[in-house]
C-alpha cells in the first residue's frame, strides 16, 4: 500500500458481549448452531467497522469468528483429539489444558478461508490474516503419536502452507504468522523452528508476516516479563535468522516495554510491524506516546517500511479500551506522518 505510515491491529479485538464473555481469553461461544454463524459475522462486520472508522488501514477480521489464535485452527484438523486433554507447560510459561495428537495430523478442509472471503467482501483496503506458526502449534499441544517436536512442526508447516495458499487466493494481501514460541525456545529456532516456518510461507506471492510477541495482557505473560531484568533481549536470537529469511514483515513489541530499540537493526531491509500501544495496560495512549515510539524506531528503519500497530492482541482488554487505543494508534501515526511530510494529513 502507498500510505506512509500505515496502521494495523496486530491481534485479536474484544469480542461482543453477545458473542462471548468479555475480557476473557478462551472464552466460550454464548450462541451455537446458525446463530453462531450469523452472530460472528455480525461481529467481524462490526469489527470492520470499528477499525475504518478509527483509521486503521491494514483492515483485520479481530480474530473474531475463532476462541483462540492456536486452538481454532486445530481443532479443524484430523488426528486431533479435543475430548482427550491433557495439561501441559506452555512456553515454559502458564499451565493450560490441551488437546492431544493422537494420529497423523491432516487438513480436510480449509479452515478460515470462507472467513477470509467474508473479510475481503465488507472493504476494499488491504486485509491481514493471522495463522499461528508451526513451532508455537506444537506448543499448544500434547503429543502422542509423533514423539517429536520437528517432525509435527514440519507436518504443520505443510498444513499451514496449503491454508494460506487458499486464503491469499481468497483476496488477503498480508499473511501473518503468530510465533510467540520463537522468544522462548531460542536452540529450537536456530535448529528447525526458522525452516519450518519457511516452509510455512512457501511459493507465497502475497506479503508475509511473522509477530513474535511477548503475549497477551494476562498475569501469567506480565509476571513472566517482571522476570527479565532491565532489558529484555529475547529479539536477539531470532531477528538475525529472520533478516536473513524470505518473511517480509516482522512485527515486535515496542511500546511500554524493555526491549532495547536498537534491536531493530537486526531486521534492517524488512518492514517492521511497531508495537506502539499497550495491551497490558488499560491506560489510552497520547497521540503523541504513539507518535514516540514509532520515532525512535525510524533509526533503524526506513519510513516506508514502518507499520504502526499494537503490542499484541487485545481480546482481554474492555472493549471501549482497545477501540480507544485503535484511535490512538492511528492518531499517533499520523503525528509522525504530518512531521516527516510537512504536509497536512
Amino acid at each position: 500500500m502507498n500510505t506512509l505510515l500505515p496502521t494495523a491491529a496486530v491481534g485479536s479485538l474484544p469480542k461482543p458481549s453477545w458473542l462471548a464473555e468479555p475480557e476473557k481469553l478462551w472464552s466460550p461461544w454464548a450462541l451455537d448452531a446458525d446463530a453462531l454463524v450469523e452472530g460472528k459475522q455480525d461481529a467481524l462486520r462490526a469489527a470492520v467497522h470499528e477499525q475504518r472508522r478509527r483509521g486503521i488501514d491494514i483492515i483485520s477480521d479481530g480474530e473474531q469468528t475463532r476462541q483462540h489464535f492456536v486452538t481454532t485452527f486445530i481443532e479443524h484438523l484430523r488426528g486431533v483429539d479435543f475430548e482427550n486433554r491433557e495439561t501441559v507447560r506452555i512456553r515454559d510459561r502458564y499451565d493450560a489444558s490441551v488437546p492431544t495428537v493422537v494420529g497423523a495430523v491432516e487438513r480436510v478442509k480449509p479452515v478460515f478461508v470462507q472467513d477470509a472471503a467474508f473479510l475481503r467482501q465488507q472493504t476494499d483496503q488491504p486485509i491481514k490474516w493471522a495463522l499461528p506458526g508451526p513451532m508455537t502449534m506444537i506448543d499448544t499441544l500434547a503429543d502422542r503419536y509423533y514423539n517429536s517436536r520437528e517432525k509435527l512442526a514440519w507436518e504443520f508447516a505443510g498444513i499451514l502452507n496449503q491454508e494460506a495458499k487458499e486464503l491469499e487466493a481468497a483476496g488477503v494481501d498480508i499473511i501473518q504468522f503468530d510465533e510467540p514460541a520463537f522468544n522462548v525456545f531460542f536452540d529450537e529456532v536456530r535448529d528447525w523452528g526458522m525452516a519450518a516456518l519457511e516452509r510455512a510461507v512457501e511459493g507465497l506471492r502475497a506479503e508475509t508476516a511473522v509477530h513474535i510477541c511477548y503475549g497477551y495482557g494476562i498475569k501469567a505473560n506480565t509476571d513472566w516479563k517482571a522476570t527479565l531484568g532491565p532489558e529484555w533481549r529475547q529479539y536477539e536470537e531470532s531477528f538475525p535468522l529472520l533478516q536473513q529469511s524470505s518473511i517480509d514483515i516482522v512485527s515486535l513489541e515496542s511500546h511500554n516495554s524493555r526491549i532495547p530499540i536498537e534491536v531493530i537493526e537486526l531486521i534492517r531491509g524488512k518492514k517492521v510491524m511497531l508495537g506502539a500501544v499497550d495491551v497490558a495496560s488499560h491506560d489510552i495512549e497520547r497521540p503523541e506516546e504513539v507518535a514516540h515510539t514509532l520515532r525512535r524506531a525510524l533509526e533503524f528503519v526506513d519510513a516506508d517500511k514502518l507499520i504502526a500497530s499494537s503490542n499484541c492482541g487485545m481480546a482481554p482488554l474492555p472493549r471501549d479500551v482497545a477501540l480507544a487505543k485503535l484511535s490512538a494508534l492511528s492518531a499517533g501515526a499520523a503525528l509522525l506522518r504530518q512531521e516527516l511530510t510537512g504536509a497536512l494529513v
